[in-house]
């Protein structure tokens, strides 16, 4: 009797489950369909995004092999477009090699690429914050403080490895304009932090230790 029920039950949930498919044939397929479209497009654009990238990794190498400081404004005018490609690997490297070959006698216009960088490409965090510290160091030899502080604020009001760097070059700023007590400010910081750079640790004691008898 036990083994009958066990049959009767096995055959209704056959039924169902039958059933089912049949009466849901049209959505189950058309939902099939979606995911095998998505899967084919997520493949797509991935290969898309990594031929993109080989590409755009020719083209730096090129640039700055072919690189001639009698036809340096061809180089100039390949690597901002590099920089406005967005691209989070070579857009940066574009820029370090623009400034580094002094290639770009206008302060606006290297400030401008900076920000292209900062807010308009997608990157991780952290190098986000390195190229904020990059844009404050070049800016500190001709900025005034207040454009400095402004610069390194979203990395002095976080808790980003690169906030040690960006207090030591501020204290370094003041300690260079004769304002000593400002300098003294920052170099106590660093030493309060506690995901500080070690050297940047060390030597802001030295500088406490040295010039301002600490």
């Amino acid at each position: 009797m036990d083994e009958e029920i066990t049959i009767i039950d096995s055959n209704t949930r056959n039924e169902i489950i039958k059933n089912f498919f049949i009466n849901n044939k049209k959505n189950l397929i058309g939902g099939f369909s979606i995911i095998l479209i998505l899967i084919i497009g997520y493949l797509s654009m991935k290969e898309v995004k990594e031929r993109d990238k080989i590409k755009l990794a020719n083209q730096f190498n090129i640039v700055t092999i072919n690189f001639n400081i009698e036809d340096k404004q061809t180089t100039i005018d390949q690597l901002i477009k590099l920089i406005n490609e967005n691209d989070a690997t070579y857009s940066p490297l574009a820029l370090y090699f623009l400034i580094d070959n002094n290639l770009l006698d206008n302060k606006n216009e290297i400030n401008l690429l900076f920000d292209e960088l900062i807010n308009e490409t997608s990157l991780d965090e952290e190098i986000r914050n390195l190229i904020i510290y990059k844009k404050a160091l070049f800016n500190s030899e001709f900025s005034s403080e207040n454009v400095l502080l402004q610069i390194l604020n979203p990395i002095i009001n976080s808790e980003s490895i690169w906030k040690s760097h960006s207090l030591y070059l501020i204290a370094e700023y003041f300690y260079s304009k004769n304002q000593k007590q400002k300098a003294k400010e920052f170099f106590n910081q660093i030493l309060l932090l506690a995901n500080a750079n070690n050297e940047i640790k060390i030597e802001s004691q030295k500088r406490l230790n040295r010039d301002f008898g600490e």
